[in-house]
């Protein structure tokens, strides 16, 4: 079957970065699916996975954490899903990538896909909305019924594909009053669109814009871009007892301290860790997606992609991998078909 992947950890303008290659279709065993992949979606993990380093692979390694397609065939134990099935998951950190023709994944980490939207449509949203979804209910405790409802949230990053969503998950279910920072016309533009109370430019003095809003503290704040250039900032602009929680790892030593008097919460989310320690609520994830396609289907939350690429070969994933690693992109990018 066709995949693509690297052998060698290198620039995204090398040649070999990613390689069309011809692989062994895999056979699901246990709860697995093997999923006909119809598209797939490009995300920062993805060419964080594939930064230089030096090391070689003996066998090609898989990206890729998006997808959506019909299931081909399920493993002795699978109970969720049957051979038709049309699904769309984000799959594990541990296993390969569904950047090939067909995929193995588990189904407690698949969700059916929303009947309202197409295989495009569907694979820009699975890996954003179980890291939004884990990082605005599960880590902030935000609540998901509307009881939080006119409380306030910051989004720093949000026109990216998790703010995206985040944005929409923020306004449309929990009701919140909605901040979030983006910087382009377009973008400022694009997070409008999907329901922002408020946006302001990361670029400038954040706590000032947040004042002549007329705002005195946010009671959650989600850092989607760099936790330790905006640590300052956050501990800043802070409710006292307030709730920070970050995605991004961080690249130097922040002083947990600064959050003491306020008696601030500070929580990491990796959409990851379910699948990685199937831990006994691993198919939290596979219920998490279902709603998330009601949600869809109800007109609540709409799909993020923002361009297409066709067909899934290594020219369009170079083309998408370069497009976010300069850090430029709205919404999602999606490749959708094989090439025949």
């Amino acid at each position: 079957m066709k995949a693509v992947g690297l052998y060698k950890y290198l620039p995204i303008d090398e040649a070999d970065s990613l390689l069309d290659l011809e692989i062994e279709s895999p056979r699901p065993l246990g709860r697995e699916l093997l999923v006909d992949v119809r598209a797939i979606a490009v995300n920062p993990v993805d060419t964080k996975m594939r930064a230089p380093q030096d090391k070689v692979e003996d066998t090609p390694r898989i990206l890729g954490w998006d997808a959506a397609g019909v299931v081909e065939a399920v493993g002795p134990q699978a109970t969720l899903f049957k051979p038709g099935d049309e699904v769309f998951y984000a799959g594990s950190f541990i296993q390969p990538g569904c950047n090939s023709e067909l995929h193995l994944v588990d189904e407690r980490i698949v969700g059916g896909k929303p009947q309202s939207l197409d295989f495009t449509q569907a694979a820009a949203l699975p890996l954003t909305s179980i890291t939004a979804w884990e990082s605005l209910f599960d880590r902030l405790g935000i609540a998901a019924d509307g009881s939080d409802r006119g409380r306030r949230l910051l989004i720093i990053g949000g026109a990216g594909g998790v703010g995206s969503v985040a944005t929409q998950f923020a306004k449309q279910v929990a009701e919140l009053d909605v901040t979030v920072t983006a910087s382009r016309p377009e973008s400022r533009k694009w997070c409008r669109e999907l329901g922002a109370d408020h946006v302001i430019n990361h670029y400038l003095d954040i706590p000032e814009q947040v004042s002549q809003l007329g705002i005195d503290g946010f009671e959650f704040i989600l850092c989607l871009n760099e936790t330790d250039k905006y640590w300052q900032t956050m501990a800043a602009v802070i409710a006292p007892q307030g709730k920070i929680c970050s995605i991004v790892e961080t690249a130097a030593y922040v002083d947990l301290g600064t959050l003491k008097s306020k008696s601030a919460t500070f929580v990491w989310e990796f959409m990851f860790t379910r699948s990685m320690y199937e831990t006994e609520d691993m198919i939290e994830q596979h219920h998490l997606l279902c709603r998330v396609a009601e949600l869809v289907d109800a007109g609540t939350v709409k799909t993020t992609v923002n361009k297409v690429l066709e067909p899934i070969n290594s020219k369009n994933l170079k083309a998408a991998h370069a497009q976010i690693e300069n850090r430029h992109t709205i919404g999602k990018i999606v490749l959708q078909g094989w090439d025949s």
